[in-house]
């Protein structure tokens, strides 16, 4: 009997223990590490197309008279950037075939007069706050193009000027190694001189640009 009693007891305690076993919580499955996921990196040589329009003003000194300028641009973009921290600073330059062009016609200019710009090239810096995968940027440099003065049958006179530019933009990574900008650029090219005009002139050349580029970083 005595026996009986034991062994009733034990089975009864070892019951009791699965029972208890199966009632506690199951151990959490081991949590995976959070993976790395680096910023973006504005570090490197770039090659890229722009477009964009132009609007602005040329003063003809000799005639007292100015004209607006308009015009399309589009061409090739290269560059190289250097980030430290969420500082970006970089080198770009441009050259594009422009149809930049304003014309008047007045008592002076009876046959009309026009100042052009066929081509239009910038060698910039640039200084760049970064946003991981978004970059506004300030910028200036040189510009460097044709200006051409025409007053229509009687002469003409054209020149490769050396002048200067400043702006702003913004640039972002949109997908693997291409990034896009906006961009606006005054530029200043100076004046252009016509001695053969009736009178001699000086027609200058001032610009507001507005493009948009399409960069593939190396």
């Amino acid at each position: 009997m005595r026996r009986v009693l034991f062994a009733t007891i034990g089975l009864l305690g070892l019951a009791a223990t699965n029972a208890v076993a199966a009632d506690l919580p199951r151990g959490m499955p081991p949590t995976k590490a959070p993976v790395f996921v680096p910023g973006y990196s504005w570090t490197g040589f770039y090659l890229g197309v722009n477009g964009g329009g132009a609007f602005g003003r040329s003063d003809w000194s000799g005639f007292a008279n100015d004209t607006d300028l308009s015009g399309g641009m589009v061409g090739v973009t290269a560059g190289y950037n250097w980030q430290s921290g969420q500082w970006v600073l970089g080198l770009e330059g441009d050259i594009d075939w422009a149809n930049i062009k304003g014309d008047f016609t007045s008592a002076a200019c009876p046959t009309g007069c026009e100042t052009k710009n066929t081509w239009l090239g910038t060698a910039r810096g640039r200084l760049g706050w970064a946003f991981d995968r978004w970059m506004p940027y300030i910028t200036g440099g040189a510009a460097f193009g044709e200006v051409k003065a025409t007053q229509a049958g009687v002469a003409s006179a054209s020149d490769t000027n050396v002048g200067w530019t400043a702006g702003a933009g913004i640039e972002g990574a949109i997908t693997g190694n291409w990034t896009a900008k906006l961009e606006y650029l005054y530029v200043d090219l100076g004046d252009v001189s016509c001695g053969a005009c009736v009178p001699a002139t000086n027609a200058d050349f001032r610009s507001h640009l507005v493009r948009a580029g399409l960069n593939f970083r190396f």
